[in-house]
């Protein structure tokens, strides 16, 4: 969690401080009542007997951000109203809603333009600093937007795939997704690409064994047969289909 302002990055030693500004930057030009706020930062303690240590920490964010010498007065940044606290920022003023919108967008594009979705989508990728939220608290909501933000990037990343399957890019991702398939094995989406990519380079039996291996998985570890999707295009593979070839 750090913040960039001026050229400059600040960090926040302060976990409460840090888990306080990370909620209200989630919620940037929004509300978050000071009961939600409280229940994010002590999980396990009383709400009233909280609300003073809430507005104590409070206080010291609104003290650093004057000691990072923004262009305005703290208590116009984080603003008290309604017994809840507001970050007044633009919702893109922090990198996670950039990364979901500019994965969102490429997303969209990855059809009717591959090579411009790829381009938004490294875009968004260069975003991307490392787990998120890694050091932002360990309450419900920081850890249920941290898993959102991880689900997404995994997504991005097989969007990324894509566009390479769509741009004959097959031979350069074959790496990565082997390394992708090994370190997600229960997540097909990436083993049907990786067998894709070797059955498009005439690497057929390399790519039947891809779905043999992530069947035995699923089977072994969670007691599941591989999905719909996946048995068809093993047998696709099989019949040595000519749709695996299309790349529109």
């Amino acid at each position: 969690m750090g913040v960039e302002h001026g050229g400059k990055t600040y960090r926040i030693r302060a976990k409460k401080v840090r888990t306080l500004l990370t909620v209200l930057a989630l919620h940037a030009g929004r509300t978050v009542s000071w009961d939600t706020l409280v229940t994010e930062l002590w999980p396990d303690k009383d709400l009233a007997n909280s609300r003073n240590a809430l507005h104590a920490n409070t206080v010291r964010l609104r003290k650093l951000l004057e000691s990072w010498e923004l262009d305005e007065h703290p208590n116009d940044v984080v603003v008290t109203a309604n017994n809840s606290y507001l970050l007044a920022l633009p919702p893109e003023s922090t990198d996670a809603a950039r990364f979901l919108r500019l994965a969102s967008q490429g997303s969209e594009l990855l059809r009717e333009d591959p090579g411009r979705a790829g381009e938004v989508l490294n875009e968004a990728l260069r975003l991307w600093r490392g787990p998120a939220l890694l050091d932002a608290g360990e309450g419900l909501l920081c850890r249920s937007t941290a898993a959102q933000l991880e689900e997404r990037l995994m997504t991005l990343r097989e969007d990324l795939v894509m566009v390479k399957l769509h741009t004959g890019g097959e031979r350069e991702v074959i790496a990565d997704l082997q390394e992708l398939v090994v370190a997600h094995p229960g997540r097909e989406r990436f083993s049907e690409q990786l067998m894709i990519a070797l059955y498009r380079c005439g690497r057929q039996s390399e790519a039947l064994a891809v779905y043999q291996r992530t069947r035995a998985w699923l089977v072994n570890e969670l007691g599941l047969d591989v999905g719909r999707s996946l048995r068809e295009l093993y047998q696709s593979v099989l019949a040595q289909d000519p749709v695996l070839d299309a790349r529109a």
